[in-house]
């Protein structure tokens, strides 16, 4: 289940009040895109793609965290009985799938990590979990050229993992496939 697109942005708002940030814009570009591809790829719903690309990081309304922003996210929205959105909390920073690959500080428990990486194990990622994913790389606080953003990521945390990176690319062309066209004209750029 995920919220109507009201009760989406009256959540992001609400988090952006408990901790204000670049995360809400970013957050807003992320959804704007998502709404773009999902409309382009004809079999998608282009509503649900904007909430969950609008809340993806809606766990950073707990506070600065890294890593804890997934698991606050994600226990946030199972709460709410927002099973869907929980789902992109914590599969929109994994697109190979392993916590391993995680870019940024393990600031939860290893209890909270082994949770996580269960949580992973267990997911069979769906076309939103990558639309989110690849909608996370081309959104800054404005859209950006998804190898800029990853290299800004890079910079800023000293590692990107190969893997990763690849994986990134990979979905840029799964959705160009599936619109017919370069993901830079959908969403604007």
């Amino acid at each position: 289940m995920v919220p109507t697109r009201e009760a989406a942005e009256e959540l992001l708002r609400d988090g952006e009040a408990c901790n204000p940030g670049a995360w809400g814009e970013h957050s807003r570009v992320a959804a704007m895109c998502a709404e773009r591809i999902a409309a382009a790829c004809g079999d998608m719903d282009p509503e649900k793609a904007y909430v969950l690309g609008l809340l993806h990081d809606i766990g950073r309304k707990f506070g600065v965290k890294h890593m804890g922003h997934i698991y606050d996210g994600y226990h946030y929205m199972t709460r709410l009985g927002y099973d869907e959105v929980a789902r992109i909390c914590l599969s929109h920073s994994f697109s190979t799938q392993r916590l391993e690959d995680y870019v940024g500080k393990r600031d939860i428990t290893e209890e909270q990590q082994e949770e996580l990486r269960g949580l992973l194990r267990e997911m069979v990622y769906d076309d939103y979990d990558l639309l989110i994913q690849v909608c996370d790389a081309l959104a800054g606080t404005e859209v950006m050229i998804i190898e800029e953003r990853m290299a800004d990521v890079k910079r800023r945390y000293g590692a990107y993992p190969q893997d990763k990176w690849d994986k990134t690319l990979e979905l840029k062309e799964y959705f160009e496939k599936k619109m017919r066209q370069d993901i830079y004209a959908v969403v604007g750029r």
